[in-house]
């Protein structure tokens, strides 16, 4: 047989296919109706694997693997057919639908936000770039942020997320765990590192370099080509510039933002030093209630899977069957728990959706830890 002939089979075969799945869906539609009625649960893990069991089989060695994971899909797909003929609205979406009720419908130019750093901090310019008049706190750390809003001190939180060049923000996503929050809005900014130094300080004076290690790393081709010049890490780019404009030293600097410089009364020894010039940070603006603002279309939410084969490939499996665009998908290890992982993901979509309002409730329904961190737009 030539190609042509091979490929009117698999279109033959397709037809089948399709004629077969619509037949299976509509059988399914019918099973959800009829759970429905007798207040019987939608998953039924004992029917699944007696069906896995028999394709199996069926299929033989050679294919038997392919046939499991087909069948697995299939019953993921049938699941959320179920949902979606008989949504089940559930304390994760009743929250939701009141948020979207109850937010104002501007986001609010003037409010109490903290910050980890000092002034001239890349979180500071964030910050301005989203609220006109923001009143600011710092905090020390990253931590000092969340528990900020978490205790009610400030309204929003600005936090660093992921760089373009160097990666996420791992601290960050580590604490996101042990938080009440959530994300109202996200921004990306442009990050222009270069070299400070007190007025006087010649760059071939430099021995030692402070920075927060995102910037160190964004830099590191920089740092590379500098010869016995210690770098050493510190909590923020604008504590690192204040650092060297308070120190008695004149052979330190630091890697920070323009504005630094005229801040803390610093030369700019060299401009432009990091990787790439097309070096963006994403921060994200939390508060400690729900609130969606029009225009929201970007969802974030952390959940844990099962230890078994082919549980995540399941989970983004739902996301495809809808059309939805995952944008990042982020994995941290759980404290205390050997080998055990938490997700972190982002994806394009909108709680104004029906269909992703149904996923959400199935999702928070699973059994497994699930928190939907919000919904927002970015800037």
């Amino acid at each position: 047989m030539d190609i042509q002939e091979l490929r009117g089979n698999i279109d033959r075969i397709d037809r089948q296919l399709i004629e077969l799945f619509s037949q299976r869906m509509e059988t399914s539609s019918m099973i959800a109706a009829y759970k429905k009625e007798n207040r019987l649960p939608v998953y039924d893990p004992a029917r699944e694997r007696e069906i896995l069991v028999r394709v199996s089989a069926m299929a033989g060695p050679e294919l038997e693997d392919y046939t499991r994971v087909l069948f697995q899909t299939l019953f993921d797909l049938s699941r959320s057919y179920q949902r979606s003929q008989s949504p089940a609205y559930n304390e994760l979406t009743e929250a939701i639908e009141r948020a979207k009720e109850t937010t104002p419908p501007l986001f609010p130019q003037r409010a109490l936000v903290a910050c980890q750093g000092v002034e001239g901090a890349y979180s500071q310019l964030a910050c301005d770039k989203l609220f006109s008049a923001p009143s600011i706190m710092y905090c020390k750390t990253f931590e000092g942020v969340f528990q900020a809003v978490q205790n009610g001190l400030c309204r929003f939180g600005i936090l660093p997320i992921e760089n373009s060049s160097y990666g996420s923000v791992t601290a960050v996503y580590d604490l996101m765990g042990n938080y009440n929050f959530h994300i109202v809005r996200s921004l990306k900014l442009h990050i222009d590192h270069c070299l400070l130094a007190k007025p006087g300080t010649k760059m071939e004076d430099v021995k030692e370099i402070f920075s927060h290690e995102q910037a160190i790393g964004q830099c590191s081709r920089f740092l590379a080509s500098l010869s016995g010049v210690k770098v050493t890490v510190c909590a923020n780019t604008a504590e690192a510039a204040k650092m060297v404009s308070e120190s008695e030293r004149t052979d330190v600097a630091s890697i920070s933002s323009h504005n630094c410089a005229s801040l803390y009364r610093l030369d700019t020894l060299n401009d432009h030093i990091q990787n790439r010039e097309n070096n963006y940070t994403r921060f994200i603006c939390i508060t400690k209630e729900l609130q969606i603002y029009p225009g929201a279309g970007r969802m974030s939410m952390m959940f844990t899977l099962p230890h078994t084969p082919g549980s995540l490939y399941r989970m983004i499996a739902r996301f495809a069957a809808l059309g939805l665009n995952i944008t990042k998908l982020e994995s941290r290890p759980i404290s205390g728990r050997d080998f055990e992982f938490m997700f972190y993901l982002d994806v394009e979509a909108s709680v104004w959706s029906k269909d992703v309002i149904n996923l959400l409730s199935e999702l928070s329904s699973s059994g497994e830890y699930f928190n939907f961190l919000g919904s927002y737009s970015e800037v």
